[in-house]
């Protein structure tokens, strides 16, 4: 007997559910000629012997006669102990896939997801603010060569590999991310980390030109003067990282207390933050909007990245238009465009 569970052990999980379910049902029926009066109907024998592996044991039905409890002896010594590999099996195949999953070798199947490229503790804060956000519900996916997944939330998905790697983007299922952000490695020469960056998003755009999809490209670059080569491979946007701090810092000496400002916008645990919003089909022009928008206390700051149409309040609204707002969230809740 423990030889045969011994190598039941060893059989793979589909064959073992074959076999099982084919000892359980012949054992209903098995129960079912040995006592036909307890058990009147096979699906009754069945009742019977599936209470009795998973140790239920109601104690409705129960067999009477000697070769009756015979066999119920024989079914609690193996079938007992296959329900327990399979249980054991079904438990060994979460934790495979799980450790799968930490190890970043598990494809992403995902739609509508932020991939981010490049890990560092800045990076990190990043995915904070995504995942902890009230206001999203999008998963992150994050490819790096790091060989344990170095976050852990169920919205969280990590990739491990080289992401110039074509198979490694489409584990990512960068055909259908929302967006692709490439972060800068932590280093001490700008030129060695624009240019692994540069190299990254140049490989991301051959791959969407091979595919004729349109991928949505962020990337952090660490010196300005290197913005137009990345605008040669076609990047959508631009985040610069150091060069921005000195800026800053320039602006809060010359206006004290500027910095707050700053900070409100990129912090989610301050109170206003930086909102789009979609035109309400009775605002013809940026005024309409910004008064629409003030009565209830926001404020209307841009159509995408063009910050000078509080200059234009005449103009008419154009219909691709990504208006942007500042105001708290819970009047971005309550926005009202009736």
């Amino acid at each position: 007997m423990f030889e045969i569970m011994r190598k039941v052990v060893r059989v793979s999980i589909a064959k073992l559910l074959l076999f099982t379910s084919m000892f359980y049902l012949a054992s209903a029926f098995v129960i079912h000629f040995l006592e036909p009066e307890e058990f009147p109907t096979p699906f009754i024998g069945f009742w019977w012997v599936m209470t009795t592996v998973t140790t239920i044991g109601y104690g409705d039905y129960a067999p009477k006669t000697v070769p009756g409890m015979l066999f119920g002896m024989l079914l609690y010594l193996f079938g007992i102990g296959l329900i327990g590999v399979i249980i054991g099996k079904i438990v060994d195949s979460y934790t495979y896939v799980r450790r799968l999953k930490m190890e970043g070798r598990l494809k992403y199947k995902g739609k509508n997801h932020f991939l981010l490229i490049g890990w560092s503790k800045s990076v990190e804060k990043t995915i904070e603010d995504l995942l902890f956000d009230e206001n999203i519900e999008t998963d992150v996916v994050l490819i790096d060569h790091l060989k344990q997944a170095p976050y852990e939330h169920r919205r969280f998905h990590y990739i491990r590999g080289n992401p110039t790697d074509k198979d490694v983007l489409k584990m990512a299922n960068i055909d259908e991310a929302n967006a692709v952000t490439v972060f800068a490695s932590e280093s001490d020469d700008p030129v060695l980390t624009d240019g692994k960056t540069l190299l990254i998003t140049s490989a991301i755009e051959e791959y969407a030109e091979e595919q004729n999809k349109q991928i949505y490209t962020i990337a952090e670059i660490v010196h300005e003067a290197h913005i137009r080569m990345f605008q040669y491979a076609n990047v959508d946007e631009f985040v610069l990282s150091s060069e921005s701090f000195p800026h800053l810092m320039a602006k809060t000496l010359l206006h004290h207390g500027s910095s707050q400002l700053f900070t409100q916008l990129i912090s989610h645990t301050s109170g206003e933050n930086l909102w789009e919003i979609k035109p309400a089909p009775s605002w013809i022009t940026y005024g309409d909007a910004f008064e629409a928008l003030r009565k209830q206390g926001a404020n209307l700051i841009s159509n995408g990245s063009d910050l000078g149409i509080v200059r234009r309040l005449n103009e008419p609204i154009p219909k691709d238009a990504r208006l942007f707002i500042i105001c708290n969230q819970d009047t971005y809740q309550h926005l009202s465009f009736h």
